[in-house]
């Protein structure tokens, strides 16, 4: 039975923290090649770069690795991002496009089926409960996704990705105020990079709850890993870079938390 990390707080935000977690299932890293054992594709120290700075705040978090299953995808199976490379639910490769599994021991259909409902449906029925109670206290939620990755992968993306990666789908999962609240933030943020539904325009998580018409917004944060730690084994956080960072991404939150809906 998976173990959530669930936080709950009064205000009306919430994070999501689908790719923090570090946990493979004995069953599911027997099958994992040398490069899948290695996890690399983490979104490293999150849940700790996140930490303390808003009080009151709810968090929903899975321990459990994108590789056993992605929680940030559609669990349909379709991609996000036709056309472009990306990595599915349950993703075969890394993000360089290397295998991850031993020949042969690939998960098959009813495999993936079984992962779904271990992990993949338990966090989106805890992050589902938790935006409804706080939309029962305040008339909405705010769904605040977070997200980091390696600042040059060429396999997903072209050059040195912006240190804020904003994804609302084009704007589509929260109001106006709310993303360009959150662009302003990140614009004015001395230092560094910023942009809006580039590259990452928000995972399944966002485009699912965000439904502003129904009173829940969502936005997605990418945040490129150079910003708070090391982008190589031993992944090490940096805690100089994290503490600059997260004097912005403070503003971020409070910004998010003291909205409301005109």
């Amino acid at each position: 039975m998976i173990k959530l990390e669930i936080a709950r707080g009064n205000s009306p935000l919430v994070l999501g923290m689908p790719h923090t977690g570090t946990d493979i299932p004995a069953d599911c890293l027997e099958r994992l090649n040398d490069r899948g054992r290695a996890i690399a594709d983490t979104d490293w120290h999150i849940h700790t770069l996140y930490d303390g700075l808003l009080d009151d705040v709810t968090s929903v978090r899975t321990p459990i690795h994108r590789y056993v299953i992605d929680v940030n995808r559609d669990p349909s199976g379709e991609s996000l991002y036709p056309g472009q490379n990306t990595t599915g639910l349950c993703p075969l490769t890394d993000f360089d496009g290397q295998d991850i599994y031993l020949e042969g021991r690939e998960p098959d259909a009813e495999e993936v089926e079984r992962r779904c409902l271990a992990y993949h449906r338990p966090y989106h029925a805890a992050l589902c409960a938790e935006l409804e109670r706080v939309k029962s206290l305040h008339g909405f939620a705010v769904l605040y996704d977070c997200h980091s990755i390696r600042s040059e992968i060429p396999f997903l993306f072209d050059g040195t990705l912006p240190d804020f990666n904003i994804g609302t789908n084009l704007g589509v999962t929260c109001a106006p105020e709310i993303q360009s609240a959150v662009t302003a933030i990140c614009a004015k943020a001395t230092g560094y990079s910023s942009i809006i539904n580039g590259r990452f325009k928000g995972g399944w998580t966002t485009r699912h709850y965000g439904q502003p018409s129904g009173g829940f917004h969502a936005i997605q944060m990418e945040l490129a890993q150079s910003t708070y730690m090391l982008e190589r084994a031993p992944w090490d956080y940096a805690c100089e870079r994290a503490d600059r960072l997260r004097v912005h991404l403070k503003k971020i939150l409070e910004t998010l938390s003291a909205w409301r809906p005109s």
